[in-house]
């Protein structure tokens, strides 16, 4: 019997950096967006589900784009990001905030809609058919506790115009998360120089470092351990609530570091795409077009129901 897998598409926050709603920036020879791609590798690897997370405002002009051309390939969900889930002293506090709080509080938004192991991504972010393949595969034999990372060597996912948030990682020598840390990375020359978020000092590191780029791979226990860091982090941050974030890679290498379980870090071939900033999509529109020349996609990606042929 085939097993149910989730994809859950964090596309809530807001392309500050890029200036707009990067996650329905076109990019493709028919229109298509980031996220096209990334729900047709989706499906072609095996994943049953896609869950959207979005912020409320902008449901309809999201359906109407992305939604309506994937819906009648696979089944789709979608989950506002909303302060509405915490308790009501801290809806308060964040009446201000414009930006959403985090990831960790975007995947714990979509808590009622995933009772099966999912991998989740970035929206402007491409990962390439492998990743898709490698965390299907891993899903699919998934235990308890025991979560998973995809990871690139960092000089596959860099921009050459300007800073961008990495996950460095460090692995032991059975392919095992040590720890991850949340960085912005930069390159300079033939090395990278990483400034951690958590404010530690930056360090240089080279382009063959693993580093994850959030496609993480969970099982639902994953829920309860956000729900009670959440509260952590919301107590912590009281006096800090319009600008703090709260983070899915910082809850898994605290998850690491106090020894609750494992993580395995599974590395990707893929060579990473995003728009981070606006000279990128250039880039993206030319790699995208190659591999459509190469035929890993068709020149329409959704001509037909019959277009993706799930694993």
């Amino acid at each position: 019997m085939k097993k149910d897998i989730t994809l859950v598409i964090m596309a809530a926050g807001m392309g500050s950096r890029f200036g707009g709603l990067k996650q329905i920036e076109p990019i493709g020879k028919n229109n298509e967006f980031m996220i096209d791609y990334s729900v047709y590798d989706a499906i072609y690897s095996g994943f049953t589900k896609i869950v959207f997370i979005i912020k409320k405002e902008n449901y309809e002009i999201f359906k109407e784009t992305i939604g309506k051309r994937v819906e009648p390939h696979i089944k789709v969900e979608y989950v506002f990001q909303t302060n509405e889930i915490l308790k009501e002293e801290y809806q308060k506090l964040l009446k201000k905030r414009e930006k959403p709080l985090g990831t960790a509080h975007a995947i714990l938004c979509a808590k009622d809609k995933i009772k099966e192991p999912f991998a989740i991504i970035n929206a402007d972010d491409f990962y390439g058919r492998d990743a898709y393949e490698k965390a299907s595969s891993y899903l699919k034999r998934i235990e308890e506790g025991r979560y998973g990372l995809i990871a690139y060597r960092l000089g596959n996912t860099l921009t050459p115009n300007g800073s961008a948030k990495r996950g460095v990682c460090k692995v032991n020598s059975k392919n095992e998360l040590i720890s991850l840390i949340e960085s912005n990375v930069i390159l300079k020359g033939e090395q990278v120089e990483a400034t951690p978020l958590d404010g530690t000092p930056s360090f240089t590191t080279s382009k063959n470092t693993i580093v994850s780029m959030n496609m993480l791979l969970f099982e639902p226990s994953i829920f309860k351990l956000l729900e009670e860091k959440q509260e952590e982090f919301l107590e912590k941050n009281k006096n800090n609530l319009e600008t703090c974030e709260f983070l899915i890679p910082i809850v898994l290498n605290e998850y690491i570091e106090e020894k609750r379980g494992v993580a395995e870090v599974i590395e990707t071939s893929a060579k990473w795409y995003g728009i981070t900033y606006k000279a990128d999509k250039d880039l993206v529109v030319k790699a995208i077009a190659t591999m459509i020349e190469e035929g890993v996609y068709p020149q329409n990606l959704w001509i037909n129901k019959t277009t993706c042929v799930q694993k």
